[in-house]
């Protein structure tokens, strides 16, 4: 929701202050989560309760108190308005998610590339989600194809709420949702397409996926690139999986994804196992 959280408190803090926030928030079901500079700490309280009124159907907001991070991919999260709940349930692509928001990473800014790549599957496709959280990505892909998607994750509780959504969602294929390690539960399973949503560490799991995924199968990786440029990002992102895997895979699209800082993208590299 680009400029939208300065759109809501506009009138509520001064010019200045607006000036010093960021230009999003993040909304998932009925709860809000923002980020809000050390600078404005004092105004959070106010932020909160406004966004609360304003935001619909919000029920409550939290401000993130930490980054994503760990082998769980969790973020602290403080209550500042409304129910002091981070369970929710996200609609999207048709899915019905559950997700909390504070044990388990879920962005609902991968929505249209979810769509993507659900779009880029076939019926009778064996797929391996390697870091599939509560299942947003599987999900998708279950929805409109008669097909296998074996979602992974490390997490118990990210693993608990993914086998729930497939239960809960009537789809046309079958989620499997795995708890462990993808290195050890990825490869030999024969995939025609491996997704490596996991920007931050992709590379060192590319000798997995490659024993995952079957020749002439995909790889979706995705990466966090440094450039100023959209264009520039999804050259890097070719670059940086050349690097990481120098013979094997043959680039069929590379793309930005979306911005995620300064001169930083999530970017997407599709390649062909060869």
């Amino acid at each position: 929701m680009p400029g939208m959280l300065k759109r809501e408190l506009a009138g509520v803090l001064d010019p200045a202050e607006l000036g010093m926030l960021y230009s999003a928030f993040d909304q998932i079901g009925g709860i809000v989560i923002v980020r809000i500079p050390d600078r404005l700490r004092h105004r959070r309280r106010l932020i909160g309760r406004t966004l609360l009124e304003r935001v619909s159907p919000a029920r409550s907001v939290f401000a993130q108190s930490s980054p994503v991070g760990g082998e769980h991919r969790t973020r602290g999260l403080e209550l500042l308005a409304g129910e002091d709940s981070t369970l929710a349930e996200h609609k999207e692509n048709g899915c019905r998610i559950l997700v909390d928001v504070e044990k388990a990473f879920f962005s609902p800014r991968l929505s249209t590339e979810r769509m993507r790549v659900a779009s880029a599957c076939s019926d009778g496709q064996t797929v391996v989600n390697m870091f599939g959280g509560v299942g947003a990505f599987s999900l998708a892909i279950a929805m409109r194809r008669k097909c296998t998607v074996y979602s992974i994750d490390i997490n118990p509780e990210a693993a608990r709420l993914c086998g729930i959504n497939a239960s809960r969602n009537r789809l046309r294929g079958r989620v499997v949702s795995v708890l462990g390690d993808a290195a050890a539960e990825a490869p030999g399973r024969g995939a025609s397409r491996t997704l490596m949503v996991l920007p931050e560490r992709s590379a060192e799991f590319l000798p997995a996926a490659l024993e995952a995924t079957e020749r002439g199968g995909v790889i979706h990786y995705y990466a966090h690139t440094h450039s100023y440029k959209r264009a520039g990002a999804a050259r890097a992102a070719e670059e940086g999986l050349a690097a990481a895997c120098p013979s094997g895979l043959r680039v069929l699209r590379s793309a930005s994804v979306r911005a995620v800082g300064p001169g930083y993208h999530q970017t997407v590299v599709d390649a062909r196992v060869l």
